[in-house]
């Protein structure tokens, strides 16, 4: 167990509450006046972590905090020893909880990092979205479609649409889902994820939250802001027209367009394996730190789960 005085974890908490107030002060102040944002409120209406729970300093497993720590009365947290009263993590309770989770997750991730990358999609999951919709049904009916409805469906007629990431597939138009040369499932999550795909590099922010108080929250704000970087690759990518926000579209129907995602795809897949790298090494410390029940089979934290493909309930 490594402590921290009470100097030193303020100061942690400072930091990070500076720095993720920083990366929310826009979201929050257009929900505080009722405003809407296609690309920078996603983090936030499409995953479940809210800005204060973001905000919230998390230290980790096998990290005690001396003195007064808030965490002290937070989910899963104990006191470490009666005599100095330091709080530190439970994992025991943790995972006597969310272990499926953790088990999960864990298997994912080493599944994903260890496939080769596939560049070759070009974003048209954005497309298949809108793909032979009622101009009044698309999902961002605010901004323009940057070719038009006709000009749209052209683009995705005359491409292979190979998405591999069934959060993404299942917001398929009805007529572009047979269009795509995979079906994913959540049953097949685990056999077809990819760490070239955008969605699966912005999920890494999904599997960090998650997991929270396992996983410290430096690392969750890492991958926040991978998540928020790809957020705006996927929407200049995709077929809105956006530019009166800001983001100069990257036309991927032309083949500079298409240059300019995969190499910018390829960035991002080398910063999303580095988390996968992270995030493994928090869940395997998890692992390592539960207390085995009299009796039970010590638990191997080195080699991938072997269960069900389909995530537990969380």
């Amino acid at each position: 167990m490594h402590v921290l005085t009470e100097p030193e974890w303020r100061e942690r908490t400072r930091a990070h509450e500076a720095r993720v107030d920083a990366a929310t002060a826009g979201h929050r102040s257009r929900r505080h006046d009722g405003r809407r944002h296609p690309v920078e409120d996603f983090l936030f209406t499409y995953y479940s972590f809210t800005p204060s729970q973001l905000r919230r300093w998390h230290p980790g497993p096998g990290v005690v905090l001396d003195g007064p720590a808030p965490q002290r009365d937070w989910r899963f947290y104990r006191i470490h020893d009666d005599a100095s009263g330091g709080v530190t993590v439970d994992v025991d309770a943790f995972l006597q909880r969310r272990g499926d989770t953790v088990r999960f997750v864990r298997e994912l991730l080493t599944r994903t990092a260890g496939r080769p990358g596939r560049f070759g999609c070009f974003g048209l999951h954005e497309w298949a979205m809108v793909y032979r919709l009622d101009p009044s049904d698309v999902r961002h009916s605010a901004w323009p479609l940057r070719l038009g409805p006709e000009g749209t469906d052209a683009v995705v007629e005359s491409h292979q649409v190979a998405c591999s990431h069934f959060d993404a597939y299942r917001f398929f138009t009805p007529d572009a889902a047979p269009r795509n040369a995979l079906s994913p499932t959540r049953a097949s999550q685990v056999e077809l994820e990819q760490p070239g795909c955008l969605h699966a590099g912005m999920d890494l922010y999904k599997w960090a939250h998650k997991l929270v108080p396992v996983v410290p929250s430096d690392l969750v704000a890492d991958c926040f802001e991978l998540a928020r970087d790809i957020r705006s690759l996927d929407m200049r990518a995709a077929p809105y027209d956006l530019r009166e926000l800001g983001y100069e579209p990257v036309p991927i129907e032309t083949a500079e367009g298409k240059a300019t995602y995969v190499a910018e795809q390829r960035g991002f897949a080398e910063r999303g394996q580095a988390l996968r790298v992270r995030l493994v090494a928090a869940l395997d410390r998890a692992l390592g730190q539960a207390v085995e029940p009299a009796g039970a089979p010590a638990a191997s934290a080195s080699a991938p789960s072997t269960s069900p493909s389909s995530p537990p309930s969380t």
